[in-house]
């Protein structure tokens, strides 16, 4: 197994299939720096535009339509003292009439310490003068190359991942993917300090980060959505417009989880989602919304 240091050269606004910038062997570690979601670098210079520019795609050898890739986030180290966020919530999460009343959406600028691990306003604001969070990293948009030899916003996701902004995607987080077309064509940016459930206010605290992340190809997984875990739980995601519509997939690939590597069927997995199951809310700011469908692992035995 080898590790890359991916220094990418492009900045991509999409996800598909375009040419690698990359080439990997199965399993192999890729380490690179991100841009914030406008583009601007570690420096503060801006290098591409937004929305969301995407380090990649890069190629592992291997993969093959109908498989999976497995996307270990192994670490994610800040590499900038400041991060940005809009200042007022988006006008979808609120009610209509309550949306005359709002200021004005400016952009906030965020402190980062990267040697307290810590997060605050660089103005704080009457009420949250002591308004202080715990660094809390995770990858806002990444994915592979849907099929069909489509290449789709960086705002949006799907099936193939894309910008779900689901405040689990952090360190020690394994995600897999249903790999779409040859070589999966993994995508990787949009790296937030902190974020709560939603991106509400149509943004995490938006900065840049060294992340590393191992590369592993699973053939014939029989994937349809993305599926992940974590050291406690298993989890799936469904990302669609309206919402009900993102809960039905990430429940069905749940399902079809159960049955696979746990031998649930339907009555039992029921029975097991209809008691314990927790309902996430990743993004439901941008054109498709993201749910996770998430499972303690205590209550599951792996099926050998």
């Amino acid at each position: 197994m080898t590790t890359h240091r991916f220094i990418p050269t492009i900045f991509h606004n999409v996800i598909g299939s375009l040419p690698p910038a990359w080439h990997i062997a199965d399993g192999d570690t890729v380490v690179t720096e991100t841009l914030d979601a406008i583009g601007y670098d570690k420096d503060g210079i801006r290098r591409t535009s937004g929305p969301n520019p995407m380090n990649g795609p890069i190629f592992v050898e291997g993969a093959e339509p109908g498989d999976a890739l497995k996307v270990e986030i192994i670490s994610m180290i800040p590499t900038r003292d400041t991060g940005f966020t809009r200042s007022i919530v988006a006008a979808n999460v609120i009610d209509p009439e309550t949306v005359r009343d709002l200021p004005p959406r400016d952009m906030a600028i965020w402190a980062i310490d990267r040697e307290a691990l810590t997060v605050r306003l660089s103005e704080p604001v009457a009420g949250l003068e002591n308004f202080i969070l715990p660094l809390a990293p995770m990858i806002g948009c990444f994915g592979v190359a849907p099929g069909l030899g489509q290449a789709i916003s960086t705002a949006t996701s799907g099936e193939y991942g894309g910008n779900m902004d689901y405040r689990r995607f952090g360190p020690g987080t394994t995600v897999r993917f249903p790999v779409s077309a040859p070589g999966a064509l993994f995508f990787l940016g949009d790296c937030h300090a902190i974020q709560g459930d939603g991106e509400i206010v149509g943004t995490g605290v938006e900065t840049t980060f060294e992340v590393t992340v191992r590369l592993t190809v699973e053939k014939k997984a029989g994937l349809i959505w993305p599926r992940g875990e974590t050291a406690e739980d298993i989890f799936t995601i469904g990302n669609a417009r309206p919402l009900d519509q993102a809960l039905q997939h990430a429940t069905s690939e749940m399902l079809n989880w159960l049955a696979s590597d746990y031998g649930l069927d339907k009555t039992a997995a029921s029975h097991l989602l209809g008691q314990v199951v927790h309902y996430d809310v990743g993004n439901v700011f941008d054109p498709a919304y993201t749910i996770a469908c998430r499972v303690a692992k205590k209550w599951l035995v792996r099926r050998s």
